[in-house]
């Protein structure tokens, strides 16, 4: 994880604490002794613009924040916890998660001041705490209270999801929101490449206090980071209630064209009973206590796979005259790794793909559902099958299933490797490696050009091994990811592509 080598956390820090001689440089760092626990918390580096709604946040998740006094020329900040054991389990914690304030890191640690004492005169401040703390007893502020927190006004949220290794679910988002009040609608989309939603509450003081609480936090073990601003929308309007939109309060509408319903299998991996989908993640935000971060702090493997939901997919209204189990193992690989496919024997148009686990399964389906694919838009749901099989020996099923368990080119493989954080949806917009220094732009636009798109833009980086390639839509970098991943180069050096975040 970025950044766990140097947080500060546990460093005695002299009683020049308050008195101005400590300017948040690590100059005292090399004095290190174990500082004792203390309720009180020291945060520094902390960016120029960190307003003490976001210090508080920090503390939030640990238990009652009963103080704070922010340093503004020193990009320092006290945090008082209600008490000792909230401190402790957020230092523990931010001792294996980075925290971060405005994508800026900042450090934690015990205090040398075992409470805070600041002028109570400080009405702003007393004022912020107020209204956290009626939040946090699940209460509401009182009015003056309100106007001192709710710089917004909105009821509705946008959400962007950062570094989505698996897969985030209207239903996830619903399940972690609705901890914070009733959530009314809900619209998924993808916007630059990046997985976004609007949430409506009822009210917005709720807006408020979940933006409060979960800005900046990992939906599971140290991904799937929620970005939340305020949206310049007051009132969402939602037609269809399906897989990408749901309005709460109309259950009588449509599924619309083209967009699948809530499949009941997923209906129940999400449903709010105890085996729903966060209560079985250890340190996932699940319920946004100490608990469940103490339970991340140990460090403990996100998703263990799901009881109850196989890593089948079913694939249905494929292009039957071209599809390939080969095709099918490539794209669905970019989200995991394929063991085994099977085009069905009476239904050509339909397959089943088993994928390493649930989880894999679940992040294709999100991703894949509703995208096209030679030319047709292929429809992808969990299936009931717990895996696929393989045909009987010396049956000959046309190469209509094939095996991958042993492939080489699993992209998963290897734990922690980098490209469970290049996990994009379909794009427009290919990152390519892997290119043999000989090979020109023209090499590698005329290659692309061939699987039947055109290439709209290109650019090489520094070293000239990886480039990004833009097609002229989604469906033909998708065709040319089919095609063209591990493509031999020559010399033996197989060509990898993926889908990039980025434009050119």
């Amino acid at each position: 994880m970025d950044g766990i080598g140097n947080v500060g956390v546990g460093v005695k820090r002299g009683s020049d604490e308050l008195n101005g001689t400590s300017n948040g440089s690590d100059s005292k760092k090399l004095r290190v002794e174990e500082a004792s626990p203390s309720r009180v918390l020291h945060i520094r580096k902390l960016p120029n613009e960190a307003s003490e709604t976001e210090v508080i946040a920090l503390g939030l998740p640990f238990g009652k924040v009963t103080n704070i006094l922010t340093l503004k020329g020193k990009n320092q900040a006290f945090l008082e916890m209600g008490t000792e054991e909230a401190a402790i389990t957020m230092v523990n914690y931010y001792t294996t998660v980075t925290p971060h304030i405005r994508n800026v890191p900042v450090f934690i640690q015990y205090s040398n001041h075992k409470e805070l004492k600041t002028d109570a005169g400080n009405q702003r401040t007393q004022a912020v705490l107020q209204a956290v703390s009626a939040v946090q007893s699940g209460g509401s502020p009182s009015s003056d209270v309100q106007e001192a927190l709710a710089a917004a006004s909105s009821p509705v949220l946008r959400i962007i999801i950062d570094n989505m290794f698996y897969p985030v679910t209207l239903d996830v988002l619903q399940q972690i929101f609705s901890k914070f009040g009733t959530v009314m609608k809900i619209i998924t989309f993808t916007k630059n490449n990046q997985f976004q939603a609007l949430l409506q509450f009822s009210d917005p003081v709720n807006a408020q206090q979940a933006k409060l609480a979960l800005d900046g936090q990992n939906i599971y073990n140290s991904c799937c980071t929620l970005r939340i601003d305020f949206s310049k929308l007051v009132n969402l309007n939602v037609k269809y209630n399906n897989d990408k939109s749901r309005d709460y309060t109309r259950p009588e509408l449509p599924a619309g064209d083209g967009q699948p319903s809530i499949d009941p299998s997923v209906a129940a991996a999400f449903s709010k009973d105890s085996n729903s989908l966060l209560g079985k993640i250890p340190g996932a935000l699940s319920p946004l206590s100490a608990a469940a971060a103490a339970a991340a702090a140990a460090g403990r493997v996100a998703l263990a796979g799901q009881s109850g939901s196989s890593g089948v997919l079913l694939v249905s209204n494929l292009n039957d005259e071209m599809v390939t189990p080969q095709s099918l193992f490539t794209l669905f690989g970019v989200y995991g790794d394929v063991q085994r496919v099977k085009i069905l024997y009476n239904k050509k148009d339909s397959a089943l793909i088993q994928m390493s686990d649930a989880n894999q399964a679940q992040l294709a389906m999100s991703h894949l559902n509703g995208q096209k694919m030679y030319g047709k838009i292929i429809r992808v749901t969990l299936s009931k099958h717990q895996s696929v099989a393989l045909p009987r020996d010396g049956l000959d099923d046309q190469g209509l299933t094939k095996d991958y368990a042993n492939s080489p080119l699993h992209r998963f493989k290897k734990p922690g490797s980098k490209n469970f954080q290049n996990i994009f949806p379909p794009s427009s917009t290919l990152h390519l490696s892997n290119i043999p220094q000989d090979v020109t732009e023209d090499d590698l636009r005329l290659l692309f050009s061939n699987t039947g798109g055109s290439v709209k833009a290109f650019k090489f980086f520094q070293d000239r091994k990886m480039a990004l390639i833009q097609m002229s839509t989604v469906e033909e970098a998708t065709q040319a990811l089919i095609d063209l991943h591990n493509y031999n180069m020559g010399g033996n050096q197989h060509l990898r592509v993926s889908f990039s975040k980025s434009t050119i």
